[in-house]
């Protein structure tokens, strides 16, 4: 059995698409640290902590790659 892969565009805006992913891991991170008794405060700094350095991280791929593109 073979299965076709559908064809799907790429995003058309990738960097946000990141942004609005790592939101939602923050959230959940903070959802979690709430049911299983941790500190609130703790847990909504690691989120905050994550999130930004996740979305730097991603922020900075960008313009890498968009350097790469106007080198080729």
């Amino acid at each position: 059995m073979k299965w076709d892969v559908p064809k799907v565009p790429p995003s058309r805006h990738p960097f946000r698409d990141s942004v609005v992913s790592y939101g939602l891991l923050a959230l959940v991170i903070v959802l979690v640290g709430g049911v299983t008794g941790g500190g609130w405060m703790r847990t909504v700094l690691a989120a905050a902590a994550f999130f930004v350095a996740a979305t730097a991280w991603s922020w900075w791929r960008s313009g890498r790659r968009n350097e790469d593109e106007r080198v080729r």
